[in-house]
Formats: C-alpha cells, sequence, structure tokens
C-alpha cells in the first residue's frame, strides 16, 4: 500500500506522466526479474535476460504512449520469439526471458493504453485499481482470520480458499461501489466483472510466486522493506490490466 498515493497521482496525471512512471516501473520489474534469472541460471544469463525484458518493455511502453499500441505488441511478441531462440541455442531457460518479456511488456502496454481512451480512461483504470487492491486486502484479511484450506500450498502456502473467498466477496462490493459512483445501473454485473477479475488478479499472484519458486527466492526484491519489490506489489496487475484491456478493446463491455 506503500505505492498508493504515488499511483493515485500519475493515474490522475494521466499523458506522458502516466506513460514515464510506467517506464520506472518496467525499468524495476526488469532489474528484478534479472535477480531472479541470476538465481536461476547464474550471472551471465541474467544480464542477457534482464537486457532483453527492459528493453522490449520501455520500448513497447513508449510504442503505446505514442497511440501505437499494435507496434508495442509486434514488439513484445518480437522479443519474446528472439529471445526464447537466443536462451535455447545458449542452453539452459529456453523461456525463461520469453517468459519475462511477456510478464513485463504486456501490463504495461495495457496500463498505459487503458489510461489513454477516451472519456473512460480514468475510470478505467481508477476501478482496476480498486478491485486489485481490494481483492488483495480482503484475501489478505479474511485468509489470516478463517485460515483453512490452503489454496496452492506447493506454489503460495500462505494463500488459502477462505481468503480467494474474501477476495472476491471485497471485489465485488468495491466494483459495484465504483459503477455506483459512475452512475451505472447495472450492479450485479458489475459485482460479477468484480469477482471474475479478483479470481484474475489471484492467479496472476500465483503465477508470480510460482516463477519466485522457480527461481529459490522468497520475494523479487527488497525495494520495499517487509513487502518486496514491484513485482510483488503489482502481481495483482499482471493479468488484470491485459484483462481489461482485452474486454474494453473487443468492446464485449459497455462502460460504465
Amino acid at each position: 500500500m506503500a505505492l498508493v498515493p504515488i499511483a493515485l497521482g500519475v493515474v490522475m496525471a494521466g499523458g506522458w506522466v502516466f506513460a514515464l512512471f510506467v517506464g520506472a516501473m518496467v525499468a524495476l520489474m526488469s532489474h528484478e526479474w534479472s535477480r531472479l534469472s541470476e538465481c536461476r541460471f547464474g550471472r551471465p544469463y541474467a544480464r542477457l535476460a534482464g537486457a532483453v525484458v527492459l528493453g522490449a518493455g520501455l520500448v513497447a511502453t513508449f510504442f503505446t504512449a505514442l497511440g501505437r499500441p499494435d507496434a508495442a505488441l509486434l514488439c513484445v511478441a518480437a522479443a519474446a520469439l528472439a529471445a526464447g531462440l537466443i536462451a535455447w541455442m545458449r542452453g539452459p531457460g529456453s523461456v525463461w526471458t520469453s517468459i519475462g518479456v511477456v510478464l513485463v511488456g504486456l501490463p504495461a502496454i495495457a496500463l498505459v493504453w487503458l489510461r489513454s481512451l477516451p472519456d473512460i480512461g480514468l475510470s478505467a483504470l481508477l476501478w482496476l485499481l480498486v478491485v486489485v487492491w481490494a481483492t488483495d486486502s480482503a484475501a489478505y484479511l479474511v485468509g489470516r482470520r478463517v485460515g483453512g484450506a490452503r489454496l496452492a500450498p506447493s506454489i503460495s502456502p500462505g494463500k488459502t480458499w477462505a481468503g480467494l473467498g474474501g477476495g472476491v466477496i471485497g471485489a465485488s462490493l468495491a466494483s459495484v461501489i465504483v459503477a455506483w459512483a459512475l452512475g451505472s445501473e447495472r450492479l450485479a454485473h458489475w459485482a460479477g466483472l468484480g469477482a471474475s477479475f479478483a479470481v484474475i488478479a489471484q492467479l496472476g499472484d500465483l503465477a508470480e510466486s510460482m516463477l519466485k519458486r522457480r527461481a529459490g527466492v522468497k520475494d523479487s526484491g527488497s525495494l520495499i522493506p517487509g513487502h518486496g519489490g514491484v513485482l510483488d506489489r503489482v502481481d495483482g496487475l499482471l493479468l488484470t490490466a491485459p484483462a481489461l484491456s482485452l474486454l474494453l478493446g473487443l468492446k464485449a463491455w459497455q462502460w460504465p
């Protein structure tokens, strides 16, 4: 939650201020991916992985800010393919760098593109942030209070089914409150959308936890004492931001 005031400020500012903030997050996440790569494959491979992820993420963010998300997606796809081929020829980790490119690049594109949408960009991005934050907070509180069966003990031992249920309920309520504030009358639909995105956010969290476990580390970094790195803080957005972008890009949801 330490990044919440900063995140809200740059989201409200929008434009290049927000794009530069996302670019800074890309740089930090790329550094953390390099660290994970070093723990898994050694320092020489880590330098290559970090450089490829950083370059692809920054170029993709820049193209999206210029209004060319198509070029940004092409950049991420090309970098992921090239990284996989290079790593395959060099030996270990044939897809590890490709995963890093997609994991960092796609959310960056999605976030900048969402904020740039005319009329609805600000409200859509604020809705997403509120839902993800509500998911994390409610899942943590309910999971700690209720306990019970583990959700995925081999990946993230601290997560429980009760926590997942709490996160879904919290996200549904948060979604309804935001939708009501926006003047929507389809509150039941918004509750379902919030619940769906809570599950997607938890899947993103588990995916990031699985990658950390494969690298043999507890946290992706140490940027925030006691809270891990940037990847640990934004894991709920890794899948939800692309999912919302896809939903709105395909015009599969009327906003608000």
